[in-house]
Order: C-alpha cells, then sequence, then structure tokens
C-alpha cells in the first residue's frame, strides 16, 4: 500500500463530474489497485475514489496548472468504463510504500456469520426467483455480505446485522453507491437484513428506496420452536 500526503486537487470525469479544491488530503494506492482519496474527516469514507480494474499514469501537468503551482498529475483511469480521476499534485508531504501482506478476512460476530451462511443457503428466503451471487463481495471499502439477483435478473447487496441501526443503513448505501458506478452491476438496489431493525433505520432504509427484511434465525436454521410455546 502506498501513502502520500499531498496537497492536491481532484477532478472526477466520466459519467457524472466533480472537483475538490486544492487542499491537504490522504491518497492511498492499495495493491489492488484501487486509489482512494481521503480528507481528515467524515469518518472512514473517501471523498472520491477509483476501483479496479483501473491504472494509475503520472504525466506532466498542463501549462495553466503548471502556472498555478502544480507539479504533477496523476490520471486514474477505469479500464471497464473510462472513468478518471485527475488528481493534481502541488506538493507532497509524505510517500510512503508498505507491504501489509495477504489479509485474513473479516472475522464477523458469530451470529451475524450464521446469519449470512444461513441466508445465502436459504436466498430465496428474500424472494422467489432470487439466486447467490457470491458471499463476501469484495468493494474498494470492504464486503459487501451478499450480492446475490432478483427475480428480474437485477443486482441486489445484501447487508446483513444481528441488530438493523442507521449505521448499518448507511454502510449499505456507501456499498450501492460504489456497486452502482460498475456498468456491469448497475443498476443494484439493496435489502437491509437484521432480527432485529430500529424503527428509525427502516425509516432511513425506505427515504433511500433499501428494502428491509426481519430475519428469524430459528426458520433459517430449519428448526421447529413449537415445543417451546404455550400456544
Amino acid at each position: 500500500m502506498r501513502l502520500v500526503i499531498s496537497r492536491c486537487s481532484v477532478d472526477y470525469e466520466g459519467r457524472l463530474a466533480a472537483h475538490l479544491p486544492l487542499a491537504t488530503r490522504l491518497l492511498m494506492i492499495k495493491g489492488d489497485g484501487s486509489v482512494l482519496v481521503h480528507s481528515d474527516g467524515g469518518s472512514y469514507k473517501p471523498l472520491n475514489w477509483m476501483t479496479p480494474p483501473c491504472a494509475l499514469a503520472e504525466v506532466a501537468p498542463e501549462e495553466t496548472e503548471a502556472a498555478e503551482g502544480a507539479t504533477i498529475v496523476w490520471v486514474v483511469r477505469n479500464a471497464k468504463s473510462g472513468d478518471a480521476l485527475r488528481i493534481v499534485i502541488h506538493e507532497v508531504l509524505h510517500d510512503s510504500s508498505h507491504d501489509l501482506g495477504v489479509d485474513p478476512g473479516l472475522v464477523k460476530d458469530g451470529v451475524e456469520a450464521h446469519l449470512q451462511r444461513l441466508l445465502a443457503e436459504h436466498i430465496h428466503t428474500l424472494g422467489d426467483g432470487y439466486s447467490l451471487v457470491r458471499r463476501e463481495y469484495m468493494t474498494a471499502i470492504g464486503p459487501v455480505d451478499i450480492l446475490c439477483k432478483d427475480e428480474g435478473g437485477g443486482h441486489v447487496a445484501v447487508e446483513i446485522k444481528r441488530r438493523g441501526e442507521i449505521d448499518g443503513v448507511e454502510q449499505l448505501t456507501r456499498y450501492l453507491e460504489l456497486l452502482n458506478r460498475d456498468p456491469a452491476l448497475a443498476p443494484v438496489t439493496g435489502v437491509f437484513a437484521a432480527q432485529l431493525i430500529k424503527p428509525q433505520a427502516r425509516t432511513l432504509a425506505t427515504d433511500r428506496g433499501i428494502r428491509c427484511v426481519t430475519l428469524d434465525y430459528d426458520d433459517l436454521k430449519g428448526i421447529d420452536t413449537s415445543a417451546s410455546r404455550l400456544f
């Protein structure tokens, strides 16, 4: 992983346009080729990013950029969509590379891990015609619990929690924003699945077009709990 702290401006060029004016930011180049632009706020969400497959080229600044103090320009272009990040660097404050080795992967809470496995095995719980694409579908900002297809063949990202709260909806929103940039997947809809979903989280999910599903752990395991019920 390469970490560069620099004074830079950033332009996203593609299906949409976005501009970050000159400021001090962290540029992160990961081993998978993804490039992320971070500020010192906004939690862990990058201000902008480019996911693999992409290529980074260092080019000389244009005449007007050089006149404004730019020393080098990074052009990060996605091989599939052609979208590009143009990062105009004025000053490098830090530049280091680190070998993080092979990551063992995310170890989830036992119940959430079991829910994910069971829901993947019984993906039809989400609706007739649903089919599993894969568990732990990796993105530049972390793995989506389940990526599947609905009865119409559209992709669906599923975030699974034991207790469904606002943070979980925000997490799924970020995944959806990223996944919908990939023309091979878009349009991607979302399902927020939990054993218990707080009212505030359900309201936020509904407002963002995310479907909420309450999971019954025993039902997914195929356990008949009638013996423990009075009626």
